[in-house]
């Protein structure tokens, strides 16, 4: 079986993501957003799928600014549900809106949510996925497991021969703190 770091070099959609962003630790709300949209919109479909509709999803979210989506109502689910450009879930575009609310909470008591995860870290992926069922809607194990990875904070993004997870460990993503229990 080929891996993610196998497949994705040279690929329009995949390589990029590859080679600039998977692993790569992030602090700005606005990227933990997208990327907390971008995984909840993947469940039951590809990856290259949402890939090929992330600028859409940024247009119809408006730039995945959380108080924006936050401020949702009735006439803007209306609108994201006709938008043939993005996923026209129903539950997803719900859980969307109610993350963002959620996140406002989240950034009152914490600053950010950077600063969240970083209260909460490190865990193991099973009570990292119980913090997020309990915190946010449409966040299961795969939904978690991969938004964390892909930010850095549970190893795994990259083979340990892929050139783009040296470079992620050079920035010292969450993973590597040694009080990491996923590391043990």
């Amino acid at each position: 079986m080929s891996s993610y770091c196998d497949i994705a070099p040279g690929h329009p959609f995949h390589g990029p993501y590859h080679e600039r962003e998977y692993g790569f630790p992030s602090r700005k709300d606005k990227v933990l957003f997208e990327r907390l949209v971008l995984e909840i919109n993947q469940a039951g479909l590809s990856w290259l799928t949402v890939l090929k509709k992330r600028a859409a999803f940024e247009a119809a979210f408006d730039g995945f600014d959380v108080d924006k989506v936050a401020a949702y109502g009735a006439r803007e689910k209306r609108r994201l549900l006709a938008d043939s450009g993005i996923i026209r879930n129903r539950l997803k575009i719900e859980a969307v809106i109610e993350n963002a609310r959620r996140l406002r909470e989240i950034r009152l008591e914490h600053g950010s949510l950077a600063a969240w995860l970083d209260s909460h870290h490190p865990l193991p992926l099973a009570e990292w996925v119980k913090l997020f069922k309990k915190t946010f809607r449409f966040t299961g194990g795969e939904i978690v497991g991969e938004f964390l990875m892909s930010l850095g904070y549970l190893p795994g993004a990259h083979s340990p021969t892929c050139p783009i997870g040296e470079r992620i460990i050079r920035l010292s993503p969450p993973w590597m703190t040694s009080a990491n229990p996923s590391r043990r």
